[in-house]
């Protein structure tokens, strides 16, 4: 019976060498300016800024193209009337019209060409392995 004991005392030993050890906790920082710098690289801060700067410019740059580039293509069809005036029916009231469908078209445009653009760029940066 004791090999019996001392077998099973050696398979407990080696059980014991074999569980992975406890990950130390993660060391705090130690001073303000190191726990900002944690906060940012956590977060990704500087990624999402320039996502957004970016963002701002390439919206501008498309509604740029609709006012000035697609919306004109619209002139030209209907003459001597203001695309973002177009609109339905008019009222005593709103004589323009109620429903400024010239102005939403150009938005709706606009929004899908955005669209567009950021499906392109999040499809190539996926094949070029960033994400």
């Amino acid at each position: 019976m004791t090999k019996d004991a001392d077998l099973l005392e050696e398979v407990r030993k080696i059980r014991e060498l074999l569980e992975p050890a406890p990950a130390p906790p993660p060391t705090p920082p130690k001073n303000f300016f190191e726990e900002f710098k944690d906060f940012l690289k956590k977060y990704k801060v500087m990624g999402l800024a320039v996502a957004f700067i970016l963002g701002i410019y390439l919206g501008a740059l498309v509604q740029a193209l609709v006012s000035d580039l697609v919306m004109p293509l619209i002139n030209l069809v209907l003459p001597d009337v203001p695309w973002d005036k177009i609109a339905l029916f008019p009222t005593e009231q709103s004589p323009d019209g109620i429903f400024l469908i010239g102005h939403f078209t150009g938005e709706l445009v606009t929004f899908i060409i955005v669209a567009f653009v950021i499906f392109l760029l999040v499809k190539f940066t996926a094949r070029i392995g960033i994400e």
